[in-house]
């Protein structure tokens, strides 16, 4: 029985006894006086009767007209006359009910009313005739008991009615903060972590003190943990003195951006040098040097930063290099980078210079390809002197010759043809067991047709607007065939789906319909997204994760650590990208880096798995690591 229920019945046990116990005491308290008025009447009827009767000299028909007479005029049940022996001369009695017509027969027999005869001696001189006896009649008594029982009663239940109304408001002041500790305990249990305010009430106090207490504290070691977490990231991925990504993991980022089948498909690659870097070192010496490298580091990430995923590394000592990849955010050109540059090294009065050099690439394309292409731009342009700029112009991919309109009925034909296909990548645990399959949507553009990867149809689809629909019907695909082999499903959301305000009803109508498939089905969002729209991922988890759907984060790593309420979001797991996971065999600050993030992770409940994973060599010292589970081109398909 809940504390709600037991204090109900506890305040109805109150009122009931408090009721029952004031009419009782009104009860017996009433009945008491009245009869005590029906004694005293009958005591001073009879002395008055037997002083008329004493006035007859004896007349016996004289005496009985007299009671006759008394006893017709008044109320009384009996009047009786006795002779000096005791025996009855005549007797007047009336009907019982009379007076208490009005009054139900279980009320008089249940609470009786006791009319004590007065008894008076009547004499004629010195000489005894007798004694009179009379008794009044109790009904008019049990018709006021019964009219005064009747508005006591009503009188109470109003009492009981106002008792009840102030109870009600008292039980909802307990209720309140209870049922907010109560949440917040099974959002513990369902490790979201989050605080309430203490009640007034002081035992609830206590024991919301003692529950913010915990969770402070557990947001104090996440802290600390993803200070010590941000710490190994910027030894294992970031160079010492610009605070950018070194070149192995500039490397790893773009190898990722090449082999990503989400994105736009498409990008450019800047590569800047300084030039002479040491000439300059002689000429400036090593502080101002490193001032200098620090300057150009903090400008091209100020050209880049309204880029989505902007990868910037310094691949040496004067070299470095930017990998944007193309979005509805128009990229910078060399030349901005180029001149924010000149202008940086003009405020400080610094006569070294820079060149440029750009190259596009295509989602496939190989990294070496790239690279020469983006090197032999910067050696033009280093040819031609400071801040000089060159870019290797590729060819531009479909997605840029057809316009908006033909996207859009394209799009829109092939999601009401549903000509979709879910692909299916493998994740499995540490013993190799599926765990899940990736499912990235394919599209089939034009009937006939290849089925499309997103890389190909992503951007025209945010442009126009049906993101939400197409992973509408991604997760609705999935669905169906959980239903029909019974194996789990990922599918990833994109952040712009999340921004439709309609889009997770829709998506708690499908799994509620198929309830059964709902509890294999993993959804997952980009790292971006929790880190830009984090209310809107809280609530995503919020709404579909009691439905048996689990909820995580893919491709991430990088700014995990900068989520702060990371601990209340209510995920189930998290996917390190393949940036982050590749090459933790041979770069043991690597490895630290996903051993700290997994033991992180591992503190909030949350399961760890790791994208990408090409080597083989990477999938025992992953699992070392803390790492759940694996998926990418050296997982073999199960």
């Amino acid at each position: 029985m809940s504390l709600i229920r037991q204090i109900w019945l506890l305040v109805l046990a109150t009122v009931l006894m408090a009721f029952l116990g004031s009419f009782g005491v009104w009860m017996v308290s009433a009945r008491g006086y009245l009869e005590t008025q029906l004694r005293l009447k009958n005591a001073d009827n009879a002395q008055s009767l037997a002083l008329s009767l004493s006035q007859q000299k004896g007349d016996v028909p004289s005496m009985d007209l007299t009671v006759q007479a008394m006893f017709d005029t008044g109320f009384y049940k009996r009047i009786t006359l006795k002779d000096a022996g005791g025996r009855v001369l005549f007797s007047r009695e009336a009907d019982p009910r009379i007076g208490r017509e009005q009054v139900p027969q279980w009320f008089a027999d249940l609470i009786p009313v006791e009319s004590a005869p007065g008894v008076a001696q009547v004499s004629d001189g010195w000489r005894a005739l007798g004694q009179v006896e009379v008794v009044s009649h109790a009904g008019f008594a049990h018709d006021q008991l019964w009219q005064g029982s009747l508005k006591t009663l009503s009188l109470l239940a109003g009492l009981g009615v106002l008792s009840g109304i102030i109870a009600t408001l008292g039980v909802r002041g307990i209720r309140t903060p209870l049922n907010a500790t109560v949440g917040q305990a099974q959002a513990l249990m369902e490790r979201r972590f989050i605080t309430v305010d203490e009640p007034k009430v002081p035992e609830l106090a206590r024991l919301s003190r003692a529950m913010n207490a915990v969770v402070v504290r557990l947001k104090s070691q996440y802290d600390e943990q993803a200070n010590m977490v941000e710490q190994l990231r910027q030894q294992a991925h970031c160079d010492a003195l610009t605070g950018l990504s070194h070149r192995r993991h500039f490397m790893a980022q773009m190898g990722a951006a090449l082999g990503n089948d989400e994105g736009s498909g498409s990008g450019v690659l800047y590569l800047v040098r300084i030039v002479d870097l040491g000439g300059v070192n002689r000429l400036l010496g090593h502080r101002l040097t490193d001032n200098m490298l620090q300057r150009l580091g903090l400008v091209l990430a100020e050209v880049s930063s309204g880029v989505a995923d902007a990868a910037l590394g310094r691949l040496n000592g004067g070299d470095f290099a930017v990998c944007l990849t193309a979005s509805e955010v128009p990229l910078p050109q060399a030349e901005y980078y180029a001149e924010a540059i000149r202008r940086a090294f003009a405020e400080q009065a610094l006569t070294a210079s820079v060149v440029v050099g750009a190259a596009q690439w295509n989602r496939g394309m190989p990294m070496q390809q790239v690279l020469a292409a983006a090197d032999s731009a910067l050696a033009r342009a280093e040819s031609r002197g400071a801040f000089a700029v060159e870019t290797v112009q590729l060819d531009l991919s479909e997605v840029v010759v057809l316009g908006e309109d033909q996207w859009r009925q394209r799009l829109t034909s092939a999601l009401g043809a549903r000509r979709m296909q879910l692909m299916r990548f493998p994740v499995v645990d540490l013993s190799g067991g599926l765990v899940h399959h990736e499912c990235p949507a394919r599209l089939q553009l034009d009937p006939g047709g290849a089925f499309e990867p997103a890389a190909q149809w992503l951007p025209m689809a945010l442009r126009c607007g049906l993101v939400s629909r197409i992973d509408e019907v991604a997760v609705a695909l999935a669905l169906e065939q959980i239903a029909t082999d019974g194996q789990a499903r990922g599918v990833n959301l994109a952040p712009a789906s999340l921004a439709d305000s309609g889009f997770v009803p829709r998506l708690r109508a499908l799994l509620l319909a198929q309830s059964d498939a709902a509890h294999r089905l993993w959804l997952e969002v980009a790292e971006s997204a929790a880190v830009d729209h984090f209310e809107l991922v809280r609530e995503l988890c919020k709404q579909l994760r009691p439905l048996g759907a689990k909820v995580g984060l893919e491709h991430a790593g990088e700014r995990l650590t900068r989520i702060e309420f990371l601990f209340e979001a209510g995920l189930d797991y998290v996917k390190l990208d393949a940036s982050v996971s590749q090459g933790v065999a041979q770069d043991k600050a690597r490895a630290a880096f996903v051993s700290g993030t997994a033991s992180m992770l591992h503190g909030l409940g949350l399961q760890v798995y790791a994208e990408g994973v090409a080597d083989p060599e990477d999938i025992p010292i992953l699992h070392l690591c803390g790492v759940d589970g694996v998926t990418g081109p050296a997982v073999k398909p199960v």
